[in-house]
């Protein structure tokens, strides 16, 4: 596309979904306005400081440099917008979602909305809140008709942080719209921006993908969770299981055993699909519900598995000084969102251990308050009761776990089996 007819773009949100997104447009097609309420952040990024690992400064410099990205906390920047992607979070607030940055996002871009332009969610929600929600929000603030006026879609996020190979661009999209106008124009934008498009029929079956993907990995990992519960109980290694199920070349996908689940995704998402069940049909989503009870009572187990671990070498859990390895949610990243180390740290706090925390990632802001933050070194292992490996991260060695410290608690199976290694 032409320099001179560079649409404009605006992405409100700039976190791990949308920096990603508004960063790529800029390399390609858009000029683009990066929206957040954080003026911290909107600093940082100004300054060309990616607070996001997935975005390196230098991606950030290069299209700050180019003018072709400008942060901003000024509603007043959104005007005579092309394509407005909307990436804000949709947390959980008892049980129910909350929708609200959803809502005052369209309120903000309903005053600069014109004829011709084209908004998409892409903030993970129920099947139903593009059309019944954000679509009257939008006409109501600017006057305008959804589909006789301006385009209108849902497009699910696939960012998946840390990871390397897949990335924004060559993970296919799924784009959606709530005619074949809107459709057009949403896939028209992402073209541009990723190498593949999957157009589905309406945002309904596009908000319900986002929720089938979270969802399906949620129930097979308390399946797997579960089952280590009970494979350890009956003396039986479920990681060796694991792996002897992994050869079958049909018929099984491997998941493994953890902590817990952490991230936007994985704690929320299916709960979204579970709630939307239970109101619109008076049901019980018997999958989802089961799942959130193991997933969420990981935590729980691994404390009092190290407890059990303790006990056995004639120590109690108060007064020990209790070493995790790893912090974030998900290996080879700083991301702490709902990671099931806070719990696990804060059960162990109460319970009177001396809690340190070794993660090369995370910031010392992260942690819960009476957690001490540490390198993973040889005299940290050797001065600590136990080492527990919350999260497998590269930059942790294994050998040096296993061999420094007195007794290992591994929940990941990161470090070679030895005499005083004990796994999830």
């Amino acid at each position: 596309m032409p320099e001179s007819v560079r649409p404009s773009t605006v992405v409100i949100g700039q976190g791990y979904v949308g920096l990603p997104l508004a960063v790529r447009a800029a390399e390609t097609a858009y000029d683009v306005v990066g929206f957040d309420v954080d003026k911290t952040k909107v600093d940082m990024l100004a300054n060309g400081e990616s607070p996001v690992e997935d975005i390196s400064d230098e991606r950030l410099e290069a299209v700050l440099s180019a003018g072709r990205y400008r942060p901003t906390t000024d509603p007043g920047d959104l005007s005579d917008f092309d394509v407005a992607v909307i990436s804000v979070p949709t947390p959980l607030s008892e049980g129910a979602p909350d929708l609200s940055y959803i809502e005052d996002a369209a309120r903000t871009l309903a005053v600069h909305l014109r004829a011709g332009a084209c908004v998409v969610l892409e903030s993970t929600t129920y099947p139903g809140t593009t059309e019944e929600l954000v679509g009257p929000i939008l006409e109501a603030g600017s006057g305008l008709r959804a589909g006789a006026d301006f385009r209108l879609g849902y497009s699910p996020e696939r960012i998946d942080p840390g990871n390397t190979t897949w990335l924004l661009e060559n993970t296919p999209k799924v784009v959606s719209g709530i005619d074949d106008e809107s459709l057009a124009a949403v896939k028209e934008f992402y073209d541009h921006i990723v190498d593949t498009t999957v157009p589905v029929s309406s945002p309904k079956e596009a908000e319900l993908t986002k929720l089938l993907e979270n969802t399906f990995r949620h129930v097979n990992i308390a399946l797997v969770n579960e089952l280590a519960i009970f494979a350890n109980q009956l003396g039986i290694d479920v990681w060796e299981a694991i792996d002897a199920a992994s050869t079958k070349p049909f018929g099984y996908m491997r998941f493994t055993p953890g902590p817990g689940v952490g991230g936007h995704c994985l704690p929320i998402d299916p709960s979204y699909l579970s709630w939307q069940v239970r109101q619109s049909l008076g049901e019980t989503f018997r999958f989802v519900e089961l799942a959130n009870d193991v997933n969420e009572h990981m935590p729980d187990y691994v404390v009092r598995r190290l407890m059990e671990g303790l006990n056995d070498r004639s120590l109690s859990v108060r007064g020990q000084r209790v070493l995790l390895c790893g912090y974030a949610y998900k290996r080879n990243t700083g991301d702490a969102r709902e990671t099931p180390s806070r719990p696990i740290a804060e059960r162990l706090l109460a319970l009177g251990a001396e809690v340190r925390v070794a993660d090369p990632f995370v910031d010392d802001r992260q942690l819960p308050h009476g957690a001490a933050r540490v390198e993973l070194t040889a005299e940290e292992l050797a001065a600590c009761s136990v080492a527990v490996v919350l999260v497998d991260h590269d930059a942790f060695d294994p050998a040096l776990i296993a061999r420094e410290a007195p007794y290992v608690f591994d929940t990941r199976r990161f470090v070679p089996a030895d005499d005083g290694v004990e796994y999830l």
